[in-house]
């Protein structure tokens, strides 16, 4: 399926979705933000990243805040960072860059500010950054990184068939996610604290686990005894 302009989706979406497809709704159906330290330390990183526009190092060059759209995909964003490695006579393909010599290898960086996920969230975000790269460039791209804050360390990720195919089903999933426009239940886990929206949410009152009419029934009673 060949997607429109109008039909385009952030590609932080999916990250979000496979995270929690509740958290996704609130942020790409109701727009609903809110920000906390964790994400405010994390946008702190990604301006950091996106400082410059590009650098040139020996046999690298380094483009920051590059803009990223996929018509396959039916997704756009920004990549924090792609590093265009110098292409060995080995390597074949890459791409040319203006005002240089020889061929170029992209390989996208993006930047955590906490610790490797448990879920592929990460990599499907980073996995659907290098297709929209192949896209764009008309290169293939075989590898990425995630730079982790607290580690302080990057992962590299090889964009493998199984990733691949991931992050295109996610994608089709999340087109259909939006489309469906309904946000689902709460539901409280222990990686909801560190959730930015955990406040708006309120996972442990509204969370389908929980009793909603003995927690209605208890304030009411509290209000009343308080009245009299």
């Amino acid at each position: 399926m060949i997607y429109s302009e109008d039909d385009f989706i952030p590609i932080s979406a999916l990250q979000h979705f496979i995270f929690c497809p509740r958290q996704c709704a609130l942020i790409h159906i109701e727009g609903i933000w809110d920000e906390n330290r964790l994400t405010a330390e994390g946008r702190i990183l990604h301006d950091k990243a996106h400082e410059s526009h590009s650098e040139v190092g020996s046999g690298v060059r380094i483009a920051r805040s590059l803009r990223l759209h996929s018509f396959r995909l039916g997704l756009t964003g920004q990549a924090d960072i792609v590093e265009f490695h110098r292409a060995q006579q080995t390597d074949g393909g890459g791409v040319s860059l203006p005002a240089t010599d020889g061929r170029w290898v992209p390989f996208p960086v993006e930047y955590k500010r906490g610790r490797p996920k448990p879920d592929h969230s990460d990599m499907v975000q980073l996995c659907a950054q290098a297709i929209c790269l192949e896209e764009m460039l008309g290169a293939q791209i075989s590898k990425g990184a995630i730079y982790y804050g607290q580690p302080r360390r990057r992962q590299e990720v090889i964009f493998s068939n199984n990733l691949r195919k991931e992050t295109e089903e996610r994608a089709m999933q999340l087109h259909l996610f939006v489309a469906k426009g309904e946000t689902p239940h709460a539901r409280y886990e222990k990686k909801c604290k560190s959730c930015s929206l955990f406040e708006i949410c309120m996972p442990k009152v509204t969370g389908i686990d929980n009793n909603l009419e003995k927690y209605l029934s208890f304030s009411i009673d509290s209000d009343a005894e308080e009245a009299v």
